[in-house]
């Protein structure tokens, strides 16, 4: 899209018009509702339900006119004629609060196509040396935040053409006084494959020169998360937290991840009854994908999808075609983290938004669970600010981000900036091949009732490959 309206803060989707869908989500008509723990544990099934296939292409499927091939060359060339040398001049486009427009659609623009001209690294390398200016503006910190997000993406997708970024976030670490800029700057040299040579020293750098980094929640909980990347803590079973209830009588699901966010990540259900759904003799499942566009690390605005629980209610309708491109045709899941606003319930047996502490977080959790830092993700996201995530489908062709590593079957499933992805295929002609968004709905009405309110968590769990968790495996460990 060109003109990228989100706001920093927003994490609901790869596109821009997030706070206008809301706008637009609140005066259609909508629909908003009440948003293995021993060996010897027997695993209790629901029977199967009627639960619709995902959705194929018919005769009678009505033509998208944005998914058409026409249309979709246009959309993509568009975002190439951006690609020119003047665009990216910081003499003719200084980051000032005016430029801000500019720079928001150009950076955007850049994450998308993924250029690899020396000019657009030179651009982004010069807008990183603004971290070490403490008199930024909030419009001239939110240019150099993006260009941090973006500049990660390349620096990971494509360090060959943009390893010259590593040395910014090198020099970010010794020179920014802002924890957010070294945190994002850190998280970046750990991310790479191999993590960048100076990291060891970055991180001694950061916690000598931010001697209270354990009081900034933003530095502490990335250098937690890079030490985790170094040295891996044992998971604890993940059958404790598959039979454990946050709540009676509510629905739960669960998106069970390997650590390589770029393969699918598998979902199953449990119903009321605390019984998993089932398709046949199989356990119901259905493949998403909680990857990044930029490959941020979970704690940063734009990031991976953060493990731990998520308050499930209900749904917000698709409302009209503008927003085709990002949600696709479908209605779209409505999470919410602790701390967000607007949850009806978020803890058990108390009314409204999660206020509580890290301890009323945890007792949600199964014992065997509650020290384990990673599944507090969602706690602490949502303190950060972190919101708006959906389960969604997408109406944007998997061609329009070409450049950005695939693997195996997600191949066909698009990033997002912190939803959760659910496979939406059309053909050249704009018909609908094949959609898992209705699976979805009808699996969740089906076990939680037209109403349908409960807890969706998520976990990774140590993988051999990249595809996803097999259903197998996880009946395994249920076992």
């Amino acid at each position: 899209m060109q003109d990228h309206k989100v706001a920093v803060s927003m994490d609901a989707s790869i596109y821009p018009q997030t706070l206008k869908l809301q706008a637009k989500a609140k005066s259609a008509v909508i629909v908003w509702l009440a948003s293995l723990a021993s060996l010897c544990m027997v695993l209790r099934v629901a029977p199967a339900l009627a639960t619709k296939p995902p959705m194929r292409l018919s005769q009678t499927t009505p033509i998208e006119p944005q998914a058409t091939q026409a249309a979709r060359i246009a959309q993509k060339q568009a975002q190439l004629r951006q690609i020119r040398i003047e665009n990216y001049d910081l003499r003719q486009h200084p980051i000032t609060d005016a430029k801000e427009k500019h720079w928001r659609n150009i950076l955007w623009t850049t994450a998308i196509v993924e250029p690899q001209e020396p000019f657009v690294a030179q651009a982004l390398g010069n807008i990183l040396l603004y971290a070490r200016n403490p008199g930024l503006s909030a419009s001239q910190r939110r240019t150099v935040n993006m260009a941090f997000q973006v500049g990660t993406q390349l620096y990971l997708n494509h360090p060959n053409a943009y390893g010259n970024l590593g040395q910014k976030f090198v020099e970010t670490v010794e020179a920014s006084s802002s924890p957010g800029f070294v945190a994002m700057a850190l998280s970046g040299l750990a991310r790479s494959s191999p993590p960048h040579a100076r990291l060891q020293t970055s991180i001694a750098l950061t916690r000598q020169r931010f001697p209270q980094w354990s009081q900034n929640v933003t530095l502490r909980t990335t250098l937690a998360d890079v030490n985790e990347k170094i040295a891996p803590v044992p998971v604890p079973p993940l059958r404790d937290l598959l039979n454990w209830a946050v709540a009676p009588g509510q629905l739960q699901m669960f998106a069970i991840c390997g650590r390589d966010r770029t393969a699918l990540c598998t979902a199953i259900l449990k119903d009321r009854q605390g019984q998993f759904v089932k398709e046949g003799d199989r356990l119901w499942s259905t493949p998403l994908l909680l990857r990044s566009l930029h490959g941020l690390g979970w704690n940063f605005t734009r990031g991976d999808t953060p493990q731990g629980i998520y308050r499930i209610e209900g749904v917000v309708p698709q409302p009209d075609s503008e927003f085709f491109r990002a949600f696709g045709r479908f209605p779209l899941v409505n999470l919410y983290v602790p701390f967000e606003p607007g949850a009806k319930s978020f803890l058990p047996g108390r009314a409204g938004t999660f206020a509580g502490n890290l301890k009323d977080y945890e007792s949600m959790l199964p014992p065997s669970w509650r020290n384990y830092a990673p599944i507090q993700q969602t706690y602490w996201a949502g303190y950060l600010g972190r919101g708006l995530f959906r389960i969604h489908g997408s109406g944007e062709d998997p061609s329009f981000f070409s450049k950005l590593p695939r693997d195996g079957a997600a191949t066909l499933w698009n990033p997002t900036i912190g939803c959760l992805s659910a496979l939406e295929v059309y053909d050249k002609t704009g018909r609908l091949q094949q959609a898992d968004m209705p699976k979805i709905l009808n699996a969740l009405t089906a076990a939680g009732g037209k109403n349908f309110s409960g807890y969706l968590t998520v976990v990774e769990v140590p993988q051999a490959d990249k595809d996803a968790l097999a259903v197998e495996t996880i009946e395994a460990a249920m076992r």
